[in-house]
């Protein structure tokens, strides 16, 4: 499955307001919704077929979203096969027509959209959204295309590959608990440089780049401390070293320390796939590109992208590894998990003694508002 369809939801999408209609009423191809601006400055624009959301032109013969173009072209043309868990009756909309593919695809074929227009490789007119303008064939079928999308995503890395992880040793193989919080302030840095250089990221509102940074910045971190090669194992000093400043109960310690815990095995089953530079750069833009962030003034765009993301990535995967047919789900299991590790226990064991009370995610959003470039990444490690 879609990394995307693990996530519960659609991210808040608003509910069309003023809508027209009768409760039942079936949603007819290019029905037009009136938003309620009141009679002197009425809004029109046509529905997607399947779901209601806002069409972004007619594709395979039916006007719908860019969200349920892409799910039906992917399935036709890697001809996927799904299981309805229900009793194949799943509402179809746009705040669950990611919960039950089955039933999406099933609505598809039954208000329409058509399977040869797919497999004859006719693509429709490119929406507002356009696609990646990096070659002029279909992206989802294009290897240069894609290529070149990780070309970009590699060429944003604000540091070459395990350069972290050659300086976390010193004479006694134990890093010092002060430069261990540099190495996690400069992996914090370079996630937010990172993205600010990758494709499409900058073209989204500011609003939009605080909100997916603000939310994504911890599961960036492990994944930047995996590919690092951060000594993890000094997670209960620094625990250690916290709790001798702050002192807590012993419940709290008792839950801190299996948080903690909960770090240290995520980075660790990463480290044990051996993900490469490519595959970290791909599994990043997949997590940024969430449509759980609270606020997006585009979900669909941005669901588009967290899609072209994993589409490249799975395309990577197929080519480099082609002894390793499950590689690939195997990477996208990874992501749910990375959800368990607290934000909050991350920012208590690594960046306390930097930026004392100062929430990272404030620090982000004034990081992204000032443009200002990080140098950490280069210096030294003292």
């Amino acid at each position: 499955k879609a990394f995307r369809d693990c996530r519960h939801g659609d991210g808040g999408m608003e509910k069309h307001r003023g809508r027209r209609g009768r409760a039942g009423d079936p949603l007819l191809p290019g029905r037009i919704a009136v938003s309620a601006r009141g009679t002197d400055g009425q809004s029109q624009h046509i529905e997607c077929i399947v779901c209601g959301d806002k069409s972004s032109g007619k594709h395979y013969g039916q006007f719908t979203c860019e969200g349920c173009k892409s799910f039906f072209k992917r399935s036709v043309r890697r001809n996927l096969s799904y299981t309805c868990r229900a009793n194949r009756t799943c509402p179809v909309d746009q705040h669950h027509r990611n919960q039950c593919q089955y039933c999406r695809l099933k609505k598809c074929l039954k208000v329409g959209m058509r399977r040869e227009a797919v497999q004859r490789g006719r693509l429709p007119t490119q929406s507002y959204h356009g696609q990646f303008a990096l070659t002029n064939g279909d992206p989802l079928q294009c290897h240069s295309y894609l290529s070149g999308y990780i070309s970009l995503l590699l060429r944003a890395e604000p540091y070459p590959t395990s350069r972290f992880g050659s300086q976390c040793l010193q004479g006694n193989n134990i890093m010092g608990i002060e430069n261990i919080c540099e190495l996690a302030a400069r992996m914090l840095f370079s996630a937010v440089e990172w993205a600010r250089n990758i494709p499409f990221f900058p073209d989204l509102q500011v609003t939009d780049q605080v909100a997916l940074l603000r939310l994504t910045w911890s599961e960036l971190f492990v994944l930047n401390a995996a590919q690092c090669s951060m000594p993890v194992h000094v997670a209960p000093l620094l625990a250690a070293a916290g709790l001798h400043a702050s002192p807590m109960s012993a419940d709290r310690v008792v839950a801190f320390m299996d948080h903690i815990r909960v770090f240290q095995e995520q980075v660790e089953k990463l480290k044990v796939l051996h993900v490469d530079t490519a595959e970290y750069s791909c599994i990043k833009a997949i997590v940024l590109f969430t449509t759980d962030a609270c606020g997006l003034s585009d979900v669909t765009h941005v669901e588009g992208l967290q899609e072209k993301s994993q589409c490249a990535l799975e395309e990577y995967v197929r080519s480099q590894y082609p002894n390793q047919p499950n590689r690939f789900g195997k990477l996208l299991l990874r992501l749910p998990s990375l959800r368990t590790v607290s934000s909050s226990v991350i920012e208590q064991l690594f960046f306390i003694r930097l930026v004392g009370k100062t929430p990272i995610e404030t620090l982000i959003r004034d990081m992204l508002l000032s443009g200002s470039s990080f140098n950490w990444p280069y210096m030294p490690i003292q």
